[in-house]
């Protein structure tokens, strides 16, 4: 909490908790949260309609996601830093899309577990801001066919279980794209839910292939905490690299598509 105290200008905290396990994200926000905090509906404003052909989350309009955040008083000089209760691999994704049009935004290290004051109840009153759309840049954007190129490094944020294809509670199949390699986004934290050290980041990265940014793709369940990954990349050197929005929601619809399973990326 110090970078936000000690910032000038408009800071603009945002809980974006969102659960897999479908419970309630604004439940949990009502029921406490940091004082101030606005609350970021992940399914309203950071995806679109979901589909079998496009995935769970895929990105939303620009129009869309510029409303959203115009709403909760999100504006262009807004600095914002979003936290969920996971160590943040939910709210990467708010991160991830303010940072690549443009916006100054950070993850809160370690999320809502760092703040020890008392919670807040009430939401506060937002006035609207003026947040201006801007297309999402095709240069930080892959498609299923560029996650399925071997010339590209692919990393894969889900759990190792789902990665191996031992359990798959969502997608229409179990496994993961071959070639892709496991990159698990909570194991870019340590226990108390903040960032590992750069440097430590930097070796596991490194050994999944990942040499830089431009040439790396992070897909997940549905391009959530494959944010996350993208986030931890550039702490640890490496650059921006490109999010497969569709994930592995849209790619086990893919029927024609090959999928690998176990430990091993695959062919």
């Amino acid at each position: 909490m110090s970078w936000v105290d000690e910032r000038t200008g408009p800071v603009v905290l945002a809980d974006v908790r969102w659960y897999l396990d479908g419970r309630s994200g604004r439940a949990a926000y009502d029921a406490g949260h940091i004082p101030g905090a606005v609350f970021v509906d992940l399914d309203r404003w950071l995806a679109g309609e979901a589909s079998p052909e496009s995935g769970r989350h895929p990105l939303p309009e620009p129009e869309t996601f510029a409303a959203g955040m115009s709403a909760l008083g999100i504006g262009e000089d807004s600095r914002v830093v979003a936290y969920d209760d996971e160590g943040g691999v939910i709210a990467a994704r708010l991160v991830w899309m303010l940072r690549v049009t443009g916006h100054e935004a950070a993850l809160l290290d370690g999320g809502l577990q760092t703040y020890h004051g008392p919670l807040e109840r009430d939401a506060p009153r937002s006035v609207k801001a003026t947040f201006t759309p801007r297309p999402w840049p095709p240069h930080r954007l892959a498609d299923i066919d560029d996650a399925s190129d071997p010339a590209n490094t692919v990393i894969d944020a889900r759990a190792p279980e789902r990665y191996r294809g031992d359990l798959e509670p969502v997608d229409a199949r179990a496994g993961h794209i071959p070639g892709a390699r496991n990159v698990a986004c909570r194991a870019n934290l340590d226990q108390a839910g903040r960032f590992l050290p750069a440097e430590t980041l930097r070796h596991q990265f490194l050994a999944a292939g990942v040499t830089d940014g431009k040439s790396t793709i992070s897909y997940c369940g549905s391009g959530v905490t494959a944010c996350h990954n993208l986030i931890a990349m550039e702490l640890a050197g490496f650059g921006g690299g490109r999010l497969y929005a569709g994930s592995w929601s849209q790619y086990s619809h893919a029927s024609t598509r090959p999928v690998a399973t176990g430990s091993a990326p695959g062919s």
